[in-house]
């Protein structure tokens, strides 16, 4: 009995073990390596690549085709309507709960950075958002530097796709085909994550390791260990309201893939074919997690939520300001929402939302490139928070669509009827 549960666990999480051993090798690799371990960086950048080309066609079809495959234009709008109320709310939790956490140990307490000033561009909130949202020419659309135009595009395209279709869409069920020919793509490009992940954190840790002991220790000393307790405490909190006891283990069974393929990656986009993977094991319906996860992976951010309150924290710590107020705190949530929704789901995306905290705020230039440094060092925990609530936030949504016994009513039609 012993070895058929050992043997059932296995094949439960025969791949993230699998997963989770390649990046730990990696990491040894790189620490007793160093430099040297360097040489393994194509290796990496060869996965990266291959899931970074993957995934805008992917994102493009699960959208569309979902979108495009409905006949209920009602049941869309139901679906939207939640997604971003879900969206919108998990984001201001994340927020204020980091801004208690911040108050009680003040990020930037003891820390002494002296930087050159550097030059920062002014931007506004209008540009921001019409920059996120919209390109100027329809080649930029392929670009995985515009996800949220791609998203848009996506939506609209599939929307008249079902407008001129009928029961027999013949373009609908041609898009369900393509998106099931990159799915099974993906999973071809997945047997070589072990070692491209493997690869990629060795040559990481090899680069970068050594800043993580300067001077920004204790804002991460505060900040990792808030993402795990809000990963395991919220998210235990959301997929409980989602569907109960049965939706926390369902959802617990299932995330350890995202969650360990988008901490090593630094990616929600990149987490993008595992999650719908995870979701899928999670009964959330095939229309709910092709909408909602696509735009998750650039509008959902509790992790981009917390890490834009600690930016604001430290910086009001290093110029001598007081974090304190309603005011402050009313615009330190709204910033931390907006940031979400306007960073990209790659890394390096936090740039713009850096610089809204900077020019909001009216901190000198030289705020720009110390919370640049902060947002590098907390990408990876951050980008897991993100990528693992895409999950429990489709769970959420399928619980306001289908009402709160949809999980018990999936497992009730999957098993088999007797004769």
């Amino acid at each position: 009995m012993t070895n058929s549960k050992t043997s059932s666990i296995w094949r439960s999480y025969r791949f993230p073990i699998i997963l989770l051993a390649g990046i730990i090798i990696g990491s040894i690799i790189g620490l007793v390596f160093g430099e040297r371990a360097m040489v393994l960086a194509p290796l990496g950048d060869l996965f990266i690549n291959m899931m970074f080309t993957a995934v805008v066609p992917l994102v493009f079809l699960s959208i569309s085709s979902a979108v495009g495959s409905m006949m209920n234009m009602k049941r869309l709008g139901k679906i939207l309507g939640s997604m971003f109320s879900v969206f919108i709310i998990t984001g201001a939790i994340a927020a204020v709960i980091i801004i208690f956490v911040v108050k009680i140990f003040p990020p930037a307490e003891g820390v002494n950075i002296v930087m050159e000033a550097a030059t920062l561009d002014e931007i506004s909130v209008g540009d921001a958002l019409v920059n996120a949202f919209t390109v100027s020419d329809f080649p930029l659309l392929l670009s995985r530097s515009n996800m949220l135009p791609l998203i848009v595009f996506s939506i609209l395209f599939g929307f008249s796709v079902s407008l001129v279709g009928g029961e027999d869409n013949k373009i609908a069920q041609a898009l369900d085909m393509l998106n099931k020919v990159m799915m099974k793509m993906i999973g071809i490009i997945m047997l070589y994550a072990p070692i491209g992940l493997g690869a990629y954190f060795a040559a990481l840790i090899a680069e970068y390791g050594p800043q993580l002991l300067g001077a920004y220790l204790r804002a991460m000393a505060i900040y990792y260990p808030l993402c795990i307790l809000y990963f395991f405490i919220a998210f235990f909190a959301y997929s409980y309201w989602a569907g109960g006891m049965q939706g926390t283990k369902i959802f617990f069974k299932n995330i350890l893939s995202p969650a360990v393929t988008s901490l090593a990656t630094s990616s929600s986009i990149a987490t993008l074919p595992v999650n719908l993977t995870a979701t899928e094991k999670m009964n959330v319906p095939k229309d709910i997690r092709e909408i909602v996860l696509p735009i998750g992976a650039t509008m959902h951010m509790d992790g981009t939520a917390l890490s834009s309150i600690l930016k604001i924290a430290f910086l009001f710590g290093i110029f001598g300001q007081d974090f304190s107020g309603i005011g402050t705190y009313v615009t330190a949530v709204m910033i931390a929402i907006l940031g979400g929704v306007v960073m990209s789901g790659v890394p390096g995306g936090g740039l713009i939302g850096e610089m809204l905290i900077v020019t909001i705020y009216g901190f000198p230039p030289e705020a720009f490139p110390i919370i640049a440094t902060i947002g590098f060092l907390v990408d990876p925990p951050a980008t897991m928070i993100n990528a693992s609530g895409d999950a429990v936030a489709s769970m959420m949504v399928t619980r306001i669509v289908e009402g709160k016994d949809w999980l018990n009513q999936k497992v009730v039609d999957a098993m088999p009827s007797k004769a």
